[in-house]
C-alpha cells in the first residue's frame, strides 16, 4: 500500500505512540507486508526469528518488539506489539468504509462493461472493456480488471486475507488493504473466490483460464497462460510462473513456486516448489514418472509379505 502523502519516521512513530531510531525525517512511503516491500516501505516484524529477514529485506522502515542495532540508511519503530500497530496504521491509511450503493466510491467502469443484476462492485475499482460479470459476482474495493476479463456466477473477487495472529483471546486478523489485479483476457469461473492481498495485489496473468470452484489466497501470482480445473486450492503468497496447468482438486501450500509449464496432476498436493517443464503427480507430488513406479512398488508389498 503506498500512502497518498509520504509521512516521516517521526509523524508514523508518533501516530501509533512509540519510540523511534533513525532520522526523524526518514521517509515513509508506504506500508507492505513482507512478502511485497520495497524501498520506502514500512514492515513490521515480532519474532526474533524472522528479525533478519526483516532488517535485511527491501523495506526501509521495520516496525520491531526490540531495540536492534540499526541498519544503515534504514529506520525502526519499537513497538511492544507490532502486529497491532501495524494494523493501526493500515486502518489508518486505509479505513474500511461501509457501502450501501451497488457500484462504490471512486470506481470506474468502462460503457463496453456488461454488468448482468445482482452483481457489488466496491470502492476504487476498475473495469476495462469488454468485461463480463455474471449474477452474484462481487468486486470487493481496490480491485483492478483488465479488458476482456470474465468472472463467473457467484464469484467472490478481493475478500478478505485469511492472514491472522493467534492470541490467548483468540484470532486476530491482519487488516487487508490490498486488492486483486485480474489481467487482459483472463476468465474466472462460478463459485470462485480469489483473496485481496494483504497489503499488496493478489495477480492472475493474461490469458489465465480458471474453471469453477477455484481459491486463490493473499498476494499469490499467477502467470500468463495457466490453467486451473475445478476445486484446486492455493495458499497465499504462492508464484505460479507461466502456461502451469493445475488439475482438477491440486492443493498448494504458501511460499511456493511453481516453474514454467509444470503440469500437476490432478489430487496431488504440492509441500514445496516445482521445476518447470515437468509434469508431477501425488501427495506430496513428485515426478509423474517416480511417482507411479513408487505407486507400482506399493501394490506388489502385499505379495512380498506374504513370502516372508
Amino acid at each position: 500500500m503506498k500512502l497518498n502523502t509520504p509521512h516521516t519516521l517521526k509523524e508514523i512513530a508518533e501516530l501509533i505512540k512509540c519510540e523511534f531510531v533513525g532520522d526523524p525525517n526518514h521517509l515513509v512511503t508506504g506500508i507492505n507486508e513482507i512478502h511485497v516491500v520495497v524501498p520506502g516501505d514500512l514492515v513490521f516484524v515480532d519474532h526474533p526469528k524472522y528479525y533478519e529477514k526483516a532488517l535485511k529485506s527491501a523495506a526501509t522502515t521495520v516496525l520491531i518488539d526490540q531495540a536492534v542495532e540499526c541498519p544503515k540508511g534504514k529506520g525502526l519503530i519499537i513497538s511492544k506489539t507490532p502486529f497491532d500497530d501495524f494494523n493501526r496504521l493500515t486502518r489508518y491509511f486505509s479505513p474500511f468504509k461501509p457501502q450501501t450503493q451497488a457500484i462504490g466510491e471512486n470506481s470506474v467502469v468502462d460503457e463496453s462493461a456488461l454488468i448482468y443484476p445482482n452483481v457489488f462492485i466496491g470502492h476504487r475499482v476498475k473495469i476495462g472493456k469488454n468485461v463480463t460479470l455474471h449474477p452474484g459476482v462481487c468486486i470487493m474495493d481496490d480491485c483492478i480488471l483488465e479488458d476482456n476479463v470474465i468472472v463467473g456466477p457467484n464469484s467472490v473477487i478481493g475478500h478478505y486475507a485469511f492472514y491472522y495472529k493467534k492470541k490467548p483471546t483468540g484470532f486476530d486478523r491482519m487488516h487487508t488493504c490490498g486488492g486483486v489485479h485480474l489481467k487482459q483476457n483472463v476468465e474466472i469461473g462460478a463459485l470462485c473466490t480469489i483473496d485481496a492481498g494483504v497489503t499488496g495485489m493478489t495477480t492472475i496473468g493474461e490469458g489465465t483460464k480458471i474453471d469453477n470452484q477455484v481459491h486463490i489466497g493473499h498476494d499469490t501470482v499467477v502467470g500468463k497462460d495457466c490453467l486451473m480445473a475445478a476445486n484446486v486450492g492455493l495458499a497465499g503468497c504462492v508464484r505460479i510462473e507461466d502456461k502451469v496447468t493445475l488439475w482438477g482438486q491440486v492443493g498448494c501450500a504458501s511460499d511456493v513456486t511453481i516453474g514454467e509449464g509444470a503440469i500437476v496432476l490432478a489430487q496431488s498436493g504440492i509441500s514445496k516448489s516445482l521445476e518447470g517443464g515437468k509434469t508431477y503427480f501425488g501427495s506430496p507430488c513428485s515426478d509423474v514418472k517416480e511417482k507411479f513406479r513408487e505407486m507400482a512398488a506399493l501394490r506388489r508389498l502385499p505379495q512380498i509379505l506374504d513370502k516372508l
